[in-house]
């Protein structure tokens, strides 16, 4: 989970006094925003406006799509050993109810997770549910690799991107997913319980799993909204969340977007590699390696924890003002913008004093 920009924290607090005023909020002011918000997620993706749903959640996100897919009997869906719950859980769902099997893919050693993944699609295969970034490894999938032989096999390509968007470049053009889901509240710099699902334009005729009344064709003539309808409203908006509209945490979400887009996801990659690689040197100088075969996203460094290593590693870290996550077996380092050589020269001294 991300710290907030302050530009992000003043627009929030401009939001949330806008809703103490609710005499001030107009019938525009329920859609204007949300269009704003998919425009940026277009421009950031290199996708278009309407592909792009509002969406609380990647569990949500990925409710919507399983929604709006049948599985052959006796098919397999491709996810990752360990992969976060939120992009595993519905597809554990979805096969129980269709009789598909969820397959979990491991790489041997020496060789990468996109091997492992290449090497288990085949004309069986019916759907990858799969990160951009391992969650706890850091390492990066070639999805455009992986994208060219899903297509080949006739298989779905799902994305949980929260690990990567906004750290990581990545293109709709170049991968072209299925669907994709990602929360903010991580590399997007966004608040919690707000993000986006994108679907590609042959998936926009589906069902959402809400019958909200925004969601509807013509719901922004308010005089008119008991003239019921059945028809959704176009592109990827079908599928939008109930009350999306959210005048505290949307004014948010655009702050940190636009952040990102003034500083550019290309740049804030070179970075945050700069800053990984001496994070890795340093930790390397005192016996701990990310022992992986798999290339290292920008963003991540996960350290192989020694079996003999202390227990209360992470409250060491703390008391000397240094912050990171113990995910299974490795300790799971995300650092971003605002990481220094003060902050790096701590680092070394803390790792020193704990190994």
């Amino acid at each position: 989970m991300s710290p907030l920009p302050r530009k992000t924290i003043l627009a929030g607090r401009v939001g949330l006094q806008k809703k103490a005023q609710p005499w001030t909020i107009t019938g525009d002011d329920f859609f204007d925003l949300s269009e704003r918000l998919r425009a940026q997620m277009a421009e950031l993706t290199h996708a278009k406006a309407g592909d792009f749903a509002l969406v609380p959640s990647v569990s949500y996100g990925m409710a919507v799509i399983a929604k709006n897919l049948e599985l052959p009997e006796g098919s397999k869906v491709l996810i990752l050993d360990r992969q976060f719950p939120s992009n595993v859980y519905p597809w554990r769902d979805l096969a129980t109810r269709t009789g598909a099997e969820i397959i979990h893919i491991s790489p041997e050693a020496g060789h990468s997770w996109t091997e492992a993944v290449l090497a288990a699609i085949d004309g069986e295969t019916a759907l990858l549910a799969l990160p951009q970034v391992h969650w706890i490894e850091g390492a990066e999938l070639d999805l455009i690799a992986i994208g060219k032989k899903a297509r080949a096999n006739g298989a779905l390509l799902v994305l949980d991107l929260t690990q990567s968007l906004g750290a990581v470049p990545f293109s709709v053009t170049a991968v072209d997913p299925d669907y994709f889901v990602v929360a903010n509240y991580k590399w997007l710099l966004g608040p919690y319980s707000t993000g986006f699902l994108y679907a590609a334009p042959r998936h926009q005729s589906g069902q959402p799993l809400e019958q909200c009344w925004q969601s509807r064709f013509g719901s922004e003539n308010f005089a008119e909204l008991t003239q019921y309808t059945d028809q959704l409203a176009a592109g990827a908006r079908r599928y939008d969340m109930g009350e999306r509209s959210n005048f505290a945490l949307l004014p948010a979400v655009e702050a940190s977007l636009a952040q990102l887009l003034e500083w550019g996801v290309e740049n804030i990659e070179h970075s945050l590699r700069n800053i990984t690689d001496q994070l890795a040197s340093i930790a390397a100088k005192h016996g701990l390696q990310p022992d992986m075969a798999s290339p290292r996203a920008a963003n991540y460094l996960s350290l192989k924890v020694p079996t003999d290593a202390p227990s209360d590693i992470l409250q060491q870290a703390r008391a000397a003002g240094l912050y990171f996550s113990h995910r299974g077996d490795r300790l799971r380092i995300t650092p971003h913008l605002w990481v220094n050589q003060q902050d790096l020269h701590r680092f070394d001294q803390t790792l020193g004093n704990i190994f």
